[in-house]
């Protein structure tokens, strides 16, 4: 068994030691890059289990990541990247939207911030492509069903005539 710890922590020794950031890190700190990263994953697990700052984490999760990503998308000549990064955007807004109203209830769900971080992470995780799941099953039919009445209240709301 320790064999197999042994090896699992020199590859992810492996894996930290590609992230120059990292090695800054321990660097400037003195403390070995695979300390740091375990205690900011048990920090940001105390945060999420906790509740304090939680809703800020995730939302900051949910932000940072797609935010850099649709940046790094606008700029390549890949269009299947910014079609990825626009559907996730689409998700989250209507996840945002749901979440709103539904807030009062969620707030009593046990680990809800952990359930909404591994959403987060199903959409927007190259991998899964989750947000492209949840958008061709669910929200695409839903949304062209419903363009019109959107876009006569937004042209009402914005003075147009369209």
């Amino acid at each position: 068994m320790s064999d197999q710890i042994k090896v699992f922590l020199d590859k992810c020794k492996a894996d930290l030691d590609k992230v120059p950031a990292l090695q800054k890190a321990e660097e400037s700190t003195g403390v070995d890059k695979l300390y740091l990263v375990t205690g900011a994953v048990v920090l940001f697990m105390f945060i999420l289990y906790s509740g304090f700052g939680a809703g800020f984490l995730v939302n900051l999760m949910g932000f940072v990541y797609p935010a850099y990503q649709s940046f790094r998308a606008i700029e390549s000549p890949d269009t299947k990247d910014d079609t990825q990064w626009l559907v996730y955007w689409v998700v989250y807004s209507a996840f945002s939207i749901v979440e709103t109203f539904s807030d009062v209830v969620l707030a009593w769900i046990p680990f809800y911030f952990s359930f909404k971080i591994a959403f987060l992470f199903y959409c927007f995780m190259p991998q899964t492509e989750g947000a492209k799941v949840l958008y061709d099953n669910f929200l695409r039919d839903f949304l062209k069903k419903q363009e019109s009445a959107i876009n006569t209240e937004l042209n009402k709301a914005t003075g147009k005539d369209d």
